[in-house]
C-alpha cells in the first residue's frame, strides 16, 4: 500500500520534487499537494515579464492539470495548511479537515519583507510576490501612474523594469552606495544602474526610507533627509523572509528557515523542508536553482537512496531593462585572488573573472551574457584554467581551442 506523503506548498520547489519523485519513486508514495493561492503552480520568476506584458498568464504555469492527474497526485489549492500534529501524523487544514501524512515535505516558500515604516498601510503601499500583486501593480502602471520601487536587490530590479515597460514612471530608490551589492561590484554595478536610467527609470542609490505620507492613500515617500518623492504606488521589493512559521508551531527547529540536515530531514526524520523555506547549514536560499537542487536530492532520498545535499553555489542570472546581468562565486578578490576584466563602456559590456590559484572562483558579466553557464561550469568543477586563461573573457568557443590541441 502507498505510503501517504503530503507537499504543503504549490510553488516551483514542490512541482519539481513531484516530477523528481515520478521518475524514481511512481507508486510508493499517495501524492497530495496543498497550496495556500487558489491556482495551479505557477513561474515566480516570470512575475517581472507578466508585468510588463511581454508575455501571457497561460505561460507562468509550470504543469497543467492533467499532468498532476496523470501521475496520480491530489492536489487541494486555495486551501491553507493551519497546523501540524506530529504525534497523530495529520495535518489539519484552515476549515478543519484533518489529511494523515506517513511523510510530510515543507515547501512553503517565503514572504516578503515589509518593515514598520509609518504610513506602511496606505492603500497603494504593496508588496511583488505574487499573481495578485502583478495585477494590483499593472492597474497602476498602465495609467502612466509614479509609482516608487523600494529595493535595488533582484526582486526591486524586476520590479522597476516590468513596472517601466508596463507604462509606470518609476523611481527606483536602494539604501545603499550600488545595486545589486550581494552580486556585483561597483563598476558593474555602475553599469546596470546607467542602463536602466537609459531606459527611463530613476535610480536614486544611498537613499535611505522614513515613511510614506499620504491621507485616503499614499502620496509619496519620504527620505531620511526630509526629501519627499511624490508617488501614486509604492512597491516595498526588499527581500523575503522564510515561511517557517508551520514549522516553528508544531516544535520543529527553525532559525531563519527550518533547519534540515545534508538528506533535507527536519529534527524530525518524517518532515522535511526544501526551497525558500529550508535552512541548511546555516545557508537559506531564496533562488530556484537551489531548490531544484533539494527537490532532486528529497525525491533520491524518498525513494530509497543514499543522496546527500552539500550546498549551492549561488548564480544570478537575468535581464533587467534588456540588459543581461550574470554573477556567481566572488565577485571581489579577496586576499590571495587576482582579477581580469573585460571592459567596452560604447557597447555597456563588462566582464569580470576572479581567479584562485589557477582556478575561476567567481565571475561577474553585464550587458554580454553570453558563456554564464560555461563559466558557472569552471567555477563548480575547480578545474584548472591556466591554459585557457587568457582566452577566458572571450568565452567557451576560445577556450575550447587549447584545450582540444592538448587533447591531441
Amino acid at each position: 500500500m502507498a505510503e501517504p506523503l503530503i507537499i504543503v506548498g504549490k510553488g516551483m520547489a514542490a512541482t519539481r520534487l513531484v516530477d523528481e519523485l515520478s521518475r524514481c519513486a511512481l507508486g510508493r508514495y499517495s501524492i497530495a499537494v496543498i497550496g495556500e493561492e487558489p491556482r495551479l503552480a505557477y513561474n515566480r520568476v516570470l512575475l517581472s515579464p507578466l508585468l510588463a506584458g511581454e508575455i501571457g498568464e497561460a505561460e507562468i504555469e509550470l504543469k497543467p492539470a492533467g499532468w498532476w492527474t496523470a501521475r496520480g497526485v491530489s492536489t487541494i489549492y486555495g486551501r491553507a495548511v493551519a497546523h501540524i500534529d506530529r504525534a497523530a501524523k495529520t495535518v489539519a487544514l484552515a476549515d478543519g479537515v484533518r489529511l494523515p501524512y506517513g511523510k510530510l515535505v515543507l515547501a512553503t516558500g517565503s514572504r516578503p519583507l515589509k518593515p514598520p515604516f509609518p504610513g506602511g498601510d496606505l492603500p497603494g503601499v504593496v508588496t511583488f510576490r505574487d499573481t495578485s500583486d502583478v495585477e494590483t501593480m499593472r492597474g497602476y502602471a498602465e495609467r502612466g501612474a509614479r509609482i516608487v520601487v523600494i529595493g535595488g536587490g533582484l526582486l526591486g530590479l524586476e520590479a522597476a523594469h516590468g513596472l517601466s515597460r508596463a507604462g509606470g514612471r518609476v523611481t527606483l530608490l536602494h539604501l545603499v552606495d550600488r545595486l545589486m551589492e550581494r552580486q556585483l561590484d561597483a563598476e558593474g554595478a555602475g553599469l546596470l544602474a546607467a542602463a536602466m536610467a537609459g531606459r527611463g527609470i530613476v535610480v536614486r542609490l544611498d537613499a535611505a526610507t522614513k515613511g510614506f505620507v499620504g491621507k485616503d492613500k499614499v502620496e509619496g515617500v519620504e527620505l531620511g533627509d526630509g526629501a519627499v518623492i511624490p508617488a501614486d504606488l509604492v512597491v516595498v521589493a526588499i527581500g523575503v523572509r522564510p515561511n517557517a512559521d508551520l514549522a516553528k508551531a508544531a516544535g520543529l527547529a527553525v532559525n531563519r528557515g527550518v533547519v534540515v540536515d545534508d538528506g533535507l530531514a527536519s529534527d524530525d526524520p518524517d518532515i522535511f523542508a526544501i526551497g525558500e523555506c529550508a535552512e541548511h547549514r546555516g545557508q537559506v536560499y531564496g533562488l530556484v536553482e537551489p531548490a531544484y537542487e533539494q527537490a532532486r536530492v528529497l525525491a533520491a532520498r524518498l525513494a530509497g537512496g543514499s543522496a546527500a545535499y552539500r550546498g549551492s553555489l549561488l548564480s544570478t542570472n537575468l535581464k533587467v531593462s534588456g540588459v543581461g546581468v550574470f554573477s556567481a562565486g566572488e565577485f571581489e578578490a579577496g586576499d590571495g585572488a587576482q582579477t581580469m576584466v573585460l571592459r567596452d563602456r560604447a557597447s555597456g559590456v563588462y566582464r569580470k573573472f576572479v581567479l584562485r590559484e589557477g582556478r575561476l572562483a567567481g565571475c561577474v558579466l553585464v550587458g554580454d551574457t553570453q558563456g554564464a553557464l560555461f563559466y558557472l561550469g569552471l567555477i563548480r568543477s575547480g578545474q584548472d584554467i591556466s591554459a585557457m586563461r587568457a582566452d577566458l573573457p572571450f568565452g567557451e568557443p576560445w577556450c575550447a581551442v587549447p584545450q582540444a590541441a592538448e587533447a591531441a
